[in-house]
């Protein structure tokens, strides 16, 4: 049977420092996955597309979840794989928006190691773009938001501290062997 003990989640509100972290653990050799939310939300204003959390929530979440299942399956299982953003943030935005989540992203929820290393608020680093259009205060709502689904999900939240990239993978690597 398949472990998931590889997969590990970078999650946090927009702006944390997760998608520069993740460049640097691939930098490291680890192997890492690009947020599926922003890959998306690209694709959709490139083709002018709705299909983005702020207009049609319920079909960007049902992309989400096709688009980060098959993710998961790229994971070789000789790797430490690093995820920015993991299916439990769709259900955090889901329920965010007010809709009912599908017990479907309940089920593949479970298919990570259950360490997860939360990027907190960081108003010095955060920034806007065309991808990521949520203000600073937005961005403390769904790290609120992500921490409350984290933990009843189960998982063990390791909050990353304010310190540089190459202290942050520094920090994660003295996690991993533990």
């Amino acid at each position: 049977m398949l472990t998931h003990s590889n997969r590990y989640i970078i999650t946090g509100g927009p702006g944390s420092g997760k998608s520069s972290l993740l460049a640097a653990l691939i930098d490291k050799s680890y192997q890492g996955f690009e947020e599926i939310s922003r890959i998306i939300i690209r694709e959709q204003h490139e083709t002018g597309g709705d299909m983005v959390p702020w207009q049609n929530l319920a079909a960007f979440a049902e992309l989400c979840y096709e688009r980060m299942s098959a993710q998961l399956d790229e994971c070789k299982s000789n790797c430490t794989c690093f995820y920015d953003r993991g299916l439990p943030d769709i259900i955090a935005y889901v329920r965010r928006g007010g809709l009912s989540v599908p017990d479907k992203y309940f089920e593949k929820a479970q298919s990570y190691n259950r360490t997860v290393f939360l990027a907190p608020p960081w108003q010095e680093i955060f920034v806007n773009d065309s991808e990521r259009p949520e203000s600073f205060e937005d961005s403390m709502e769904i790290y609120k938001f992500l921490k409350s689904t984290y933990e009843e999900l189960g998982f063990s939240i390791v909050e990353l501290p304010k310190v540089s990239i190459e202290e942050r993978v520094h920090f994660i690597e003295n996690i991993l062997k533990a």
